[in-house]
C-alpha cells in the first residue's frame, strides 16, 4: 500500500516531468526551442560552485600580469558571444598538462602548459574562442540532458524526494568532468570551433588562427603520444577541437572560411611578440608549488626537501603523492606526506596512523639521523594485496610515508633494498639542489645567425627529447630551424 504523502510526492514529480517535458528553452546559439534539464541560473551556480574546487585541484599560476593579458583577450571575445551578457572569467591555471576547458555559466581556464606551445595572441584567442563557445552553446547542459533522458524520472523526482537528494548535482558533475576530459563529442566540438571563429573574427582577429593552432598542438599531440607510450603512461593532450579532427578537415576548414567573411579589420591582429613578451620567464614543467622533477630526483622548494628515486624509474607527481615506477613495470614506490599533529614514535605512527597490521623484518632506518621506522606489511597495493615496504620518516613536523611493492615475491626481493635506499635518501635541500627547486623557466631570446634547435639543445636543462620539444614550442616541428633575429622560445 503506497502512503498518501509518498502518493503526493509521486505525483508532484509525475507533473514536474510533463512541464519539463512540455517547456522548452531558447537555445542561446541558434534561437531555436530545445529542451534541457537546467535553467540559466541553476548552470550559472553550478559553475559558481565548482570554480573553486577547479582551482584548489590546480593551484591559479601566481602572475598577476599575465592572468590579466588572459582576461582582456578572453573579453575581446565574449562581449561578441551569443552570451554577452554572462561575467566570463578567464584563468590561467598552474598545471604543466595541455589543456583549456570551461565550466557552465561563464568559467573559462587555460594551463600554462597549453600557452607555452602558442606563439601569438590570436592563437591563444582561438583556444579561447573555443572554450567560449562551449559555453554560449550550453554544451555541458544539453550533453547532461541527452544522457539523463531516459532516466528523467528519477532526475526530477530527486527534487520532491528526499532520500534521492544530491542525485542531479552529481550525475551532472559527472557528465560534465568527462566532458572536460574527453571533449563533448564531434558535433558540439565543430560547433564551438564556428563559434570560435566567429568570435575571432568579429573580435579582430584572423579566424585562420584557429587552423594554425590546431596544427601546432597537433603535432604536440602526437609528439606526446608517442613520448608516454614509451614511457608506460597516460598522454597529456587537449581534450576539445585537436582530438577530433586535424588541420586540413573539410568542415573545419568551411567553418573558418565562413568567419573571414565577417572580419572586422583590414589587417587582423596576431599579437605574437606581445604574447610571446607575456610568456617571458613563465614556468615551463613542474610547478614548484607542488615540486620539481629532475630526473630521478625530486626537490620541494616550500617544504626544504629532496629525495632521489632509483635511476631509470620513471616519477609522475601529483597533489596526493609522487609514484615512481619501474622500466618494467614490475615494482612502484610512493611517497606520501601528512602533518605531524601527535608526539608519535614512527613506529606508532605506522599503527595508529596507517592502520598497518603485523611489522615484519622492522627496526630503525639505518643511513638517516632523522626519527625513521622501517618495516614490512601485508597491505593492498597496485598489485593487489601484498608484502610492502613502509618507511616513515619526521621532518619539519611533517610525516614521510614511503611505500614499495611489487609484482611478486622475487621482485620484492630484488628490490627492497632501493626501497630503503630511497627513504634513507630524504634530506634537506643542499644549495645547489634549492636552484633546481625553483623549476625550470620559458625565455624569449633573439635567435643567433647559424642557430640550431640541435645546439640549443646540447645547452638546454631538459632531460630527454629536448631538441624536438624545442621545435615543437616554436612551431618548427619536426625538421625546422631559426631564423637569425627570430624571437624564439627556450628553456632555462
Amino acid at each position: 500500500m503506497v502512503r498518501s504523502s509518498h502518493l503526493l510526492r509521486y505525483l508532484l514529480g509525475a507533473a514536474a516531468i510533463a512541464g519539463v517535458i512540455s517547456a522548452c528553452a531558447t537555445n542561446p546559439v541558434t534561437g531555436g526551442k530545445e529542451l534541457v534539464l537546467m535553467s540559466e541560473e541553476q548552470e550559472i551556480a553550478l559553475g559558481r560552485e565548482t570554480d573553486p574546487q577547479i582551482r584548489r585541484q590546480y593551484g591559479v599560476h601566481d602572475d598577476p600580469a599575465l592572468q590579466a593579458y588572459v582576461q582582456r583577450v578572453g573579453e575581446r571575445l565574449a562581449v561578441h558571444s551569443h552570451r554577452p551578457g554572462l561575467v566570463y572569467r578567464f584563468t590561467v591555471l598552474d598545471s604543466p598538462d595541455v589543456n583549456a576547458f570551461a565550466l557552465p555559466g561563464g568559467y573559462v581556464y587555460i594551463t600554462r602548459g597549453i600557452m607555452a606551445y602558442i606563439n601569438s595572441e590570436a592563437e591563444l584567442a582561438a583556444v579561447l574562442g573555443h572554450e567560449i563557445g562551449h559555453v554560449t552553446a550550453r554544451h555541458s547542459v544539453r550533453q547532461y540532458t541527452a544522457a539523463t533522458a531516459a532516466g528523467i524520472g528519477a532526475s526530477i523526482l530527486s527534487v520532491f524526494v528526499p532520500e534521492l537528494g544530491g542525485q542531479l548535482g552529481q550525475e551532472l558533475l559527472n557528465v560534465i568532468g568527462n566532458a572536460l576530459l574527453s571533449g563533448y563529442g564531434r558535433e558540439h566540438e565543430l560547433e564551438s570551433d564556428r563559434l570560435g571563429a566567429e568570435y575571432l573574427a568579429r573580435g579582430g582577429y584572423d579566424s585562420g588562427a584557429m587552423i594554425g593552432v590546431i596544427g601546432i598542438l597537433k603535432n604536440q599531440e602526437e609528439f606526446e603520444k608517442n613520448r608516454a607510450l614509451a614511457e608506460g603512461r597516460k598522454p597529456r593532450i587537449y581534450h576539445g577541437v585537436f582530438a577530433t579532427h586535424p588541420s586540413n578537415d573539410r568542415r573545419l576548414q568551411e567553418v573558418v572560411g565562413e568567419a573571414r567573411k565577417i572580419k572586422t579589420l583590414a589587417a587582423p591582429r596576431l599579437g605574437r611578440e606581445e604574447y610571446l613578451q607575456q610568456l617571458n620567464g613563465i614556468v615551463f614543467g613542474d610547478s614548484v608549488r607542488e615540486g620539481v622533477r629532475h630526473g630521478a630526483d625530486f626537490y620541494h622548494r616550500d617544504l626544504d626537501f629532496a629525495v632521489g628515486f632509483p635511476r631509470g624509474w620513471r616519477l609522475e607527481n601529483s597533489p596526493e603523492a609522487v609514484t615512481a615506477a619501474s622500466r618494467d613495470g614490475d615494482a612502484i614506490m610512493q611517497l606520501r606526506l601528512e602533518d605531524l599533529n601527535q608526539r608519535l614514535t614512527p613506529r606508532a605512527y605506522m599503527q595508529e596512523r596507517l592502520k598497518l597490521g603485523a611489522l615484519k623484518r622492522e627496526g630503525p632506518l639505518e643511513g638517516t639521523s632523522l626519527p625513521a621506522h622501517t618495516a614490512v606489511s601485508f597491505i593492498t597495493t597496485p598489485f593487489g594485496k601484498r608484502d610492502a615496504r613502509v618507511t616513515v620518516l619526521y621532518y619539519n613536523n611533517k610525516a614521510f610515508a614511503f611505500f614499495g611493492a611489487a609484482r611478486d615475491p622475487a621482485a620484492f626481493d630484488k628490490t627492497d633494498p632501493l626501497f630503503l635506499t630511497t627513504a634513507r635518501s630524504l634530506r634537506p635541500l643542499a644549495a645547489r639542489e634549492r636552484r633546481l627547486a625553483e623549476g625550470l623557466r620559458l625565455r624569449i631570446r633573439g635567435a643567433a645567425a647559424g642557430a640550431s634547435f640541435a645546439e640549443l639543445a646540447k645547452k638546454s636543462p631538459l632531460n630527454q627529447h629536448a631538441e624536438p620539444i624545442l621545435r615543437l614550442l616554436n612551431d618548427k616541428f619536426p625538421r625546422g630551424e631559426p631564423r637569425a633575429g627570430e624571437q624564439i622560445k627556450i628553456i632555462e
